[in-house]
């Protein structure tokens, strides 16, 4: 289980060679449990919470807790709390990365945080998506980490991202699109979506760009792992904690978690909105490159032949929701039983975006709505969850359309960017940037704003295997349900030995 900065707010980037991770223009926190052994100076750690020898899990409130001899003294919900260090099976031990300036060719400094263990997997692994950087009034924040998934052109979407840092500069918006994989970004589009609404609404984006507005969105009650694990620690807020279970068998050999996740609900509510928080997970993103992979030379042939047939990407698209992998059913429990109504879709990896998926909930009784997923491990982070118990109000948006777009070496990309069409902006490697520029509109009075990136495009994979292809496991992978989530975990096996992990 990892924690990483909030809403993902990490990113990767090459810093001398080292893949390092940045927050917000500050230091990133990673929480590791750790078995009390392995603490070599418990003392001298931040201890953020615990798992004690009978099961029990718990975090402490800020500043965390203290060792005295053999004792644990911390506060929990403001209360105190001791515990004997006899009586405590794991630690949870958060530790801080140090910020560092990195100039990125834009006369612009971002804050950077290298982090041991997720660096590790990161520059193993990560694949997908560009990174867009928001200007905050100080510098570029990472904000968006559009068109996940589209490992080809006939595989190119929108993308709809809520833009949490974008601050308004001397009647402009200014935005920051990088490459910092091992591909080549093809971007179609990219224009604002600006959205003035009441005070105190929430506007959240399904995965089709329909933004409507919530009011009263209730929080979780209860949250549980299919080991009956309490999980509001991770998805009651969007915040550091990241709940993302590592691509290993749990303790009765099953690959698959389940997440059930229950809300107060008004008794006669027909409709509910989930305001889902989460991501595609590390080494599901990984995984993408690793099965195009095993068509070896023919890769290229094989990525053609989807960009010809819409049915082949339809398939495609069919077997990421049957397994679960790169879009989740979600099941509502109604009186005769568990009934799927909806599904979370993917996302990038390191950034999670939030999404509104309604639901039909006309045959759920009483005061209580439970939801559950069957998450398979390795594939899925989330953050947090919540509910609207409505379709959500409609909202006026203005589309602005970017009035400036250059590279870092200088050409214009705006024609390229201005519509969704034949044109595109490729970015072959880090080596180039591009900042983009909107003028902002006038903000209403009395009412709070919220701006969305809406962007189209694909990338393509930097494929070198020149190896036969192994077909007869490929599809095995699209024919035998489960064989997908063996193979991740097969994989992640092979990276931990070969970490010497």
């Amino acid at each position: 289980m990892k924690i990483l900065g909030r809403s993902r707010q990490a990113i990767a980037v090459l810093v001398t060679a080292v893949l390092c991770f940045i927050d917000i223009g500050c230091a990133v926190n990673k929480v590791k449990k750790l078995e009390v052994g392995k603490v070599k100076q418990p003392g001298q750690e931040h201890l953020v919470g615990i798992t004690t020898k009978t099961g029990s899990e718990g975090g402490f409130d800020p500043p965390g807790g203290k060792i005295t001899g053999d004792t644990i003294d911390a506060k929990v919900k403001n209360t105190p709390y001791s515990i004997q260090m006899h009586d405590v099976q794991r630690l949870w031990v958060e530790r801080n990365g140090t910020s560092a300036p990195r100039t990125i060719g834009l006369t612009v400094g971002i804050a950077v945080a290298a982090l041991a263990t997720l660096a590790a997997i990161v520059a193993a692994t990560k694949q997908s998506c560009p990174f867009v950087y928001s200007w905050d009034g100080s510098g570029y924040v990472f904000d968006a980490e559009p068109y996940g998934g589209a490992i080809t052109k006939g595989l190119e979407k929108d993308d709809y991202s809520e833009l949490e840092h974008l601050r308004e500069d001397k009647g402009r918006y200014r935005l920051l699109l990088t490459n910092e994989v091992d591909e080549t970004q093809f971007t179609n589009l990219m224009e604002l979506w600006v959205v003035d609404h009441a005070r105190g609404s929430r506007v959240v984006s399904d995965e089709k760009g329909t933004l409507r507005a919530y009011d009263h969105i209730q929080k979780l009650s209860a949250a549980r792992d299919r080991y009956g694990k309490d999980l509001l620690l991770w998805l009651a807020d969007t915040d550091r904690k990241i709940w993302e279970p590592d691509a290993v068998a749990g303790a009765d050999g099953s690959l698959r978690q389940q997440v059930t996740l229950t809300f107060p609900k008004p008794e006669h509510a027909k409709q509910a909105t989930i305001i889902a928080n989460a991501a595609t997970g590390l080494w599901g993103s990984y995984m993408i490159k690793r099965m195009v992979e095993l068509h070896g030379h023919d890769a290229a042939a094989w990525l053609a032949q989807i960009d010809r047939d819409p049915a082949q990407a339809q398939a495609i698209h069919a077997w990421g929701e049957r397994e679960g992998t790169y879009r989740l059913p979600i099941e509502v429990e109604e009186e005769d039983g568990w009934k799927v109504r909806g599904s979370l879709p993917n996302g990038g990896p390191l950034l999670a975006e939030y999404r509104a998926i309604l639901l039909d909930i006309s045959h759920v009784r009483g005061t209580e709505l439970r939801i559950r997923m069957h998450p398979p491990v390795g594939y899925w982070a989330f953050n947090s969850f919540a509910a609207a118990f409505s379709a959500g109000q409609e909202v006026g948006v203005t589309h602005v359309s970017a009035n400036s777009a250059k590279t870092s070496g200088g050409k214009d990309i705006l024609q390229d960017l201005a519509a969704a069409d034949d044109r595109y902006y490729p970015m072959p490697d880090e080596s180039e940037q591009a900042e983009i520029t909107f003028a902002a509109p006038a903000r209403k009075a009395g009412q709070d704003r919220t701006v969305f990136l809406h962007s189209r495009g694909w990338y393509q994979l930097h494929l070198r295997n020149t190896s036969a292809p192994d077909l007869v496991t490929f599809n095995k992978l699209l024919a035998v349900p489960g064989t997908a989530v063996q193979f991740a975990a097969d994989r992640f096996a092979d990276w931990q030995h070969g970490a010497g992990r």
